[in-house]
């Protein structure tokens, strides 16, 4: 591991993902994974890394193995991570300690009871005992050369019970030569006014640097951990995206973000700051999880707008609505397109995608009418920027753009013997003068659908080779007729370089797959540079 350019040592981001953050049910890490997600930590440029508990496990001490080898941290200080040696024990000679320090990792956190209760019970010792476990293990590995900190186990629910236990094991932690004591919210109880005087009080009865470690069972974590910096906290720790064990952990990125943009502290390097919603969608995609689209700074919805009363006031003004510029976290604004659309929707969502609406209102005006004429029949187009882009264009010409003329399509599904089952489509149209037959097999009749439409066209607009269907989702609309309710298909295709999304509404869910399929193939081929021919 090299080091190249470490933040400033006053205050820490330090991330659990790799350790806390993989108790995430649903998360399974490989080593590999471990090793990619520090990766693009360290590009985002937080001070620590918890890289899981050496020892414990063969993938976090394979994983500590090959970081040595394999990872060139530029910003971050790789973490290892484990608990304090055993009761009635040396630290000398505590085999999970010995492994911490094998680790190479030039850091090391240590977790420690600070809940009287859970020495009696769970540890099955004495307070004394507990807190003799506490300066033994950190003078050992103050010995070792490793930098340490002490995560307080259950701290606030121990500061309520025995404040003076609480206190006393912060106390013999930064005596014993612990950097930072962790006040952790173990159970993610808490709310911010509680952590802000407990926080304040352990500061100033203890003299210790404190940090925290907050859950999000009150769905306060992010609010909690800035509530202890509020009250003279200098170490955070959070995990990417807020993963964590039942709900999760204080999520990095609305922490940093606020840390950097709303407290104006510099916690990352210059220009890491952008680079937040690229890392927080690489890590979802590395953990094998959607990304949240409502996330904080950089979800995909976190500034978008819907409302035409909002649409006006940011065509005056962006900032009028935003909280602050997503360029400066990697996301973009984005006007939605739907029944709720007036004219200042409209016009800047043509603007975003090429259309100046502002000098033709009646243009402007057609177009949001005909939004609202086709949401009222089911349609949505704030998932459809393809479609809505196509009905754009069709009131700008005064017709549809088309490459082909269709003729008919037809589907047909066999059930053979033995469950095997066997979907067709037939289709028939004209292009470019030629009439032409094709006929599809798929593992469904839509696919068979895409097929036959695919082998039709294929000779004649070569740029289809590359056209990929990559998502498909199907929603029955709300009504009375049970299954003859209205279907709403949305398709996401794709060219190898960009993607873009498509609807259509019918009474059938294969009638609304072809009018999203028509769509997904005229706007390919548009983008393609190619012009309608019919």
């Amino acid at each position: 591991m090299t080091e190249v350019s470490r933040t400033d040592d006053s205050f820490h981001v330090f991330d659990t993902t790799l350790r806390d953050g993989a108790q995430r049910e649903g998360i399974n890490l490989t080593v590999a994974d471990k090793l990619a997600i520090a990766r693009h930590l360290d590009e985002f440029g937080v001070g620590f890394i918890e890289g899981g508990w050496p020892g414990a496990n063969p993938r976090d001490t394979e994983f500590f193995a090959r970081a040595a080898a394999e990872l060139e941290l530029r910003t971050a200080q790789l973490v290892a991570f484990g608990a304090t040696r055993r009761a009635g024990g040396k630290a000398a000679e505590d085999p999970q300690l010995a492994a911490l320090v094998a680790s190479g990792a030039p850091v090391v956190t240590l977790v420690a009871k600070s809940h009287d209760r859970h020495v009696e019970l769970a540890l099955r010792t004495t307070l004394d005992e507990n807190l003799e476990m506490v300066r033994d293990s950190v003078e050992f590995l103050r010995a070792q050369g490793r930098r340490v900190f002490l995560d307080c186990e259950h701290f606030f629910d121990g500061y309520r019970a025995n404040r003076e236990y609480a206190l006393a094991v912060v106390r013999t932690a930064h005596r014993a030569g612990a950097d930072v004591v962790v006040l952790c919210d173990t159970n993610g109880g808490m709310l911010p006014a509680g952590v802000r005087d407990t926080v304040a009080d352990v500061i100033a009865a203890t003299g210790a640097r404190i940090g925290i470690h907050a859950q999000d069972d009150t769905g306060c974590a992010v609010a909690n951990t800035l509530a202890a910096v509020d009250a003279g906290a200098t170490h955070v720790q959070c995990t990417a995206n807020g993963y964590g064990e039942r709900v999760g952990n204080a999520n990095l990125f609305p922490v940093v973000g606020a840390l950097e943009l709303k407290y104006d502290r510099r916690v990352l390097p210059e220009g890491r700051l952008a680079e937040m919603t690229r890392i927080s969608h690489a890590i979802a995609e590395l953990v094998n999880l959607a990304p949240s689209t409502h996330q904080p700074y950089v979800g995909f919805s976190a500034f978008a707008h819907k409302a035409g009363l909002h649409a006006s006031a940011i065509k005056v003004d962006p900032d009028l609505y935003q909280h602050t510029d997503p360029e400066l976290v990697g996301n973009t604004m984005r006007m939605l397109v739907s029944d709720m659309a007036g004219r200042a929707s409209v016009e800047l969502k043509g603007k975003e995608l090429g259309y100046d609406l502002s000098t033709d209102r009646d243009l402007a005006g057609r177009v949001v009418a005909k939004v609202k004429q086709q949401e009222n029949l089911g349609y949505t187009y704030e998932s459809a920027d393809a479609s809505f882009e196509l009905l754009l264009r069709d009131e700008v010409r005064g017709s549809r753009e088309r490459f082909y003329r269709l003729e008919s399509w037809r589907t047909i599904s066999e059930q053979g013997p033995h469950g095997v089952s066997g979907n067709e489509a037939t289709v028939k149209l004209w292009a470019k003068g030629e009439r032409r037959i094709a006929i599809g097999e798929g593992n469904g009749p839509v696919n068979a659908l895409d097929q036959a439409l695919r082998t039709a066209l294929e000779g004649i607009y070569p740029p289809l080779a590359t056209f990929e269907l990559v998502d498909y989702k199907v929603r029955i609309l709300e009504g009375q007729h049970g299954t003859g309710s209205k279907t709403r298909v949305l398709i996401e295709s794709t060219d190898g370089t960009a993607t873009w999304s498509t609807v259509g509404v019918a009474d059938n869910v294969i009638a609304a797959s072809w009018l999203a399929l028509e769509d997904a193939y005229t706007y390919g081929l548009i983008r393609s540079g190619l012009e309608p021919t019919e």
